[in-house]
């Protein structure tokens, strides 16, 4: 870790070589000059978090993660006795699906971490790859689509291109802060974003701190499946 410090703390990136024509665009990146994206190169770190993510609230997912530390990492050294390491992927790959469920994960995404637990070594391979060969990779594991992938490379590799397409909010807000439209599609988003590669993805953190789009009915509201 301590020799991959200066990529983990985003010094390999370089946001002054993004340029850009766009007034919303251009003064958002202004204000922020220090913005970077940092490479961990731990893939299935990065993996695990964009999985437990799929298809639920912000909230869920947190307790989720919380749950895979506590039933799968042992504490942390040091002082701090409630901190937690990563979950351990072997243990993972060896618990069968009802453990999962106590955790905030339904039958779905447990089936997905435990594939993944189990062929740690192959995807932790993908950080030596570029980050178009290990998106086919990745897109090849059953249950591991765009969205995942963005979130995973834009962590393990620091890529600020990617995307995450199929967000539930991003392609209305991107829409929404490029055009003044309230509601937007995935096709539209890409469309928009496209004058922007390779920063794709550094545009749509920038425009983040904008807020979301205007809201038209009741969020999603959070689920706790340990109930069921």
């Amino acid at each position: 870790m301590l020799e991959r410090l200066e990529s983990i703390a985003g010094l390999e990136d370089d946001p002054g070589a993004f340029r850009c024509e766009h007034p919303i665009v251009t003064e958002l990146h202004r204000r922020n000059p220090g913005w970077r994206f940092g490479r961990t190169g731990l893939v299935f770190d990065a993996l695990v978090q964009a999985i437990t993510g799929q298809k639920v609230t912000g909230s869920e997912a947190t307790a989720a993660m919380r749950g895979l530390r506590r039933q799968f990492g042992d504490p942390a050294p040091g002082p701090r006795v409630e901190l937690r390491l990563p979950p351990d992927p072997q243990r993972m790959a060896e618990s069968p699906y009802w453990v999962y469920h106590g955790l905030h994960l339904e039958k779905r995404r447990a089936d997905v971490l435990r594939a993944v637990a189990a062929s740690v070594e192959r995807i932790d391979r993908l950080a030596d790859a570029p980050s178009s060969d290990a998106a086919k990779a990745l897109l090849a594991i059953p249950g591991v689509g765009p969205w995942t992938v963005a979130k995973t490379l834009a962590v393990s590799h620091g890529d600020a291109d990617q995307v995450e397409v199929g967000d539930f909010h991003l392609k209305h807000m991107v829409v929404h802060h490029l055009t003044g439209r309230s509601r937007g599609s995935d096709e539209e988003m890409l469309e928009l974003l496209e004058p922007f590669r390779p920063h794709r993805g550094r545009v749509t953190r920038l425009l983040h701190t904008l807020g979301h789009e205007p809201s038209f009915g009741p969020r999603l509201a959070p689920k706790d499946i340990t109930r069921i």
